[in-house]
Order: structure tokens, then sequence, then C-alpha cells
């Protein structure tokens, strides 16, 4: 519970009309989104959103994102991460599965792992470490730790912490193989021209998908409900999906504010006495893939990086940036194996946190 000194703040920010509480919000949004993407950090979408959030929430902002608007957000990702599934990998996969297999199984079981010594320690309370250490798609755990009653502010905090470090390490890793200098990164086009009929598949397919969530009760029914559906149609019918920039950002920046505003004084104190673990936990995971990444170069003599990249826990849409911008780097094998993680983590991570909160009671 929030100490009395903050009370006098709590209750003057509970003065501010709303309405001047939901511009403050928008305002600082864009100025942190704005130094994110200036400073080529990436998620900086939800990130920049999540923490204007966050200084509204522990400063007593009473705004919060209605439901429809939180589940149509979740929906968005699932349309993006279905979409982002190609059938290229499958070959690949089937060629090359006792290896891939065992670096995915080996990366998830280091990850719960250390999410399990963070839970023993009581560090971070319950599940919450193992939702926070799953590698992959961390805006994707984030939304099904919540319906599996971790603590959706925490495994944010975490899962984005560890977007941001694995996304610089491998940055600079490239750089020792590869002069990236003279790339640019493409700039975003917010408002391309719209697919009439792509554009339309897309929320038909976000309309469908959450309605079958909650049909068969999934948990996170609007993101799991979505991501089944629009993958089913895309690798089975060949469905386009077109998700323009701008509908991304408002996905992003809903998803951001409905975390970051339910976080209080005594939520960031406490993230913040675990930042040295979290950080040793993150730091330790990079290594244990480096090995990995070290082990598959000499077994099946692919060059370092692009073994490196493919190991890499987490951050796909960063990787796969870095890997474009290297001449020598196999991209379908990056991408392969780091999708193949990002699916083996959907399918199990309830159950492993499920085991893991059972092996924390006895």
């Amino acid at each position: 519970m929030d100490s009395l000194p903050n009370q006098p703040t709590v209750e003057r920010m509970a003065r501010i009309p709303k309405v001047w509480q939901w511009l403050a919000l928008l305002i600082f949004s864009i100025l942190f989104a704005g130094a994110l993407e200036f400073g080529a950090l990436p998620a900086a979408l939800l990130i920049g959103p999540m923490l204007a959030a966050i200084l509204a929430g522990t400063n007593g902002a009473t705004v919060r994102v209605p439901r429809p608007l939180f589940g149509a957000a979740q929906a968005i990702v699932g349309c993006l991460v279905a979409a982002s599934i190609s059938a290229d990998i499958f070959p690949l996969f089937y060629r090359e599965w006792p290896l891939f297999l065992s670096a995915v199984v080996a990366t998830v079981a280091a990850s719960s792992l250390l999410g399990w010594l963070i839970s023993r320690w009581r560090i971070l309370p319950g599940t919450t470490a193992v939702w926070g250490s799953s590698p992959g798609a961390a805006t994707a755990m984030v939304l099904m730790a919540g319906a599996f009653g971790a603590d959706q502010r925490l495994v944010a905090f975490m899962q984005y912490l560890r977007v941001i470090f694995v996304s610089m390490t491998a940055a600079l890793v490239a750089k020792m193989w590869v002069d990236t200098s003279g790339i640019e990164i493409p700039a975003i086009i917010w408002f391309p021209p719209i697919d009439p009929i792509a554009f339309a598949a897309t929320l038909g397919v976000a309309l469908v998908g959450s309605l079958v969530g909650k049909l068969f009760r999934l948990p996170s029914p609007f993101f799991l409900g979505t991501f089944i559906f629009g993958t089913a149609v895309h690798l089975g019918l060949g469905v386009t999906m077109q998700l323009p920039p701008w509908l991304l950002a408002l996905g992003y920046t809903m998803i951001g504010w409905t975390i970051g505003l339910n976080f209080t004084r005594a939520i960031l104190r406490h993230a913040t006495r675990a930042l040295p673990q979290i950080v040793g936990s993150i730091i330790i995971l990079i290594a244990f893939c480096g090995g990995l990444g070290f082990m598959i170069s000499h077994v099946l003599g692919i060059d370092p990086l692009t073994a490196y990249l493919a190991t890499s826990p987490g951050g796909m849409d960063s990787v796969a940036i870095i890997a474009a911008a290297a001449q020598h780097v196999d991209i379908s094998f990056v991408m392969a194996l780091q999708s193949a993680r990002f699916l083996v983590v959907l399918l199990i991570g309830p159950s492993v946190a499920r085991l893991v909160a059972r092996s924390l009671r006895e």
C-alpha cells in the first residue's frame, strides 16, 4: 500500500478533469515514443505509451482504457502475430527438426529455470517471473500472463527490459562481423494505401477470432482466439492481412496504457528493488543462448552471426532488421528458429507456468 505522504498527490490528480488527464497522457506518450524512436530503441510505440501511463498511474491518474478498446488492441496483436508466420519455415524446420527442437527446448528450459529461481527466492511473486522470463513474443507473453494470474505489470517490466537488452546486444554482436553504419532502417510510412480486401480480412479475422476465443473460453480470448483463427486462414487459405502502422500504433498504445495505468508506487518500488536480479537473469539467458548459437555454428557449419541471431532470446522484429542488414546472414534460418521457438512458447507456456506454480506451493 502506498505511504501516506503520497496521498495528497493522488488526491490532486483525482481532482483533475479526466479530459485533461487523457490529454496529458497522450502528449507524454508521443514525447516518450518519439524519444525512443529517435534513439532507435525497439518497441518504442508500446514502451513509450506504457512509460507515460506508469508516470500517470503512479501519480494517481483515475482514467482507464475501456475494456472493449483493450480487447480490440489484443486482437490486432493476434492478427500481427498470425500474419508474421510464413509457411516457408516448415520445410526448413522439417529438415533440421532435431537441432531446432533441441535449441528451442534448451532455451525454454533455461528461461523457465531462471523464472523459477526468481520466484523461489521470492524476488517476484508466483508465476510472474516465469512469464516474464519466457523468450520471444514479449507482447503476447504479457497478454497471456494476465489471463493466467500473473502480475501483468511486472511481466511487462521484465519482458520489455529484456527486449531492449537483447536487441542492443544483437546489434553490437552484428557490428563485430558486419559494418552496418551505412545501412539505414527504412522510414515508417504511417498511412500507406489501404488494400480494401486485405484490410477487410484483418478486421474480419479480429472480429471472428475474438468471438471464437470467447466462445471456447480461451485464456486471453481476444489475442489467442484471433491468433489461432488468423493463423488457420493465413496459412490454410492464403488470406493476406494488412496492418498499417497507424493501426498497430493505436493497438500498442491501448496495451501500453492499460498496463501502465495499473502501476502504483508500491509496484514500481518492488520492480526497482528486483532490478539487479532481473538484469542478471537477462544477461545469463543472453549468454546461454549465445553458447547455443556457438554450438549450432560448429555442428551445422554456418556462420556464427546467423547462429547467434537465430538463438537470440527475443526481439524477433529487431533481430529480423539486423539480419536483413547483414549480407552473409541466412535470414530464412534465423526466422525459422525464432518462429519455431515462438510457437513452442505459445503452446507450452501456460503448462510450464502451472507446473512451476505447483512446485512453488509444495
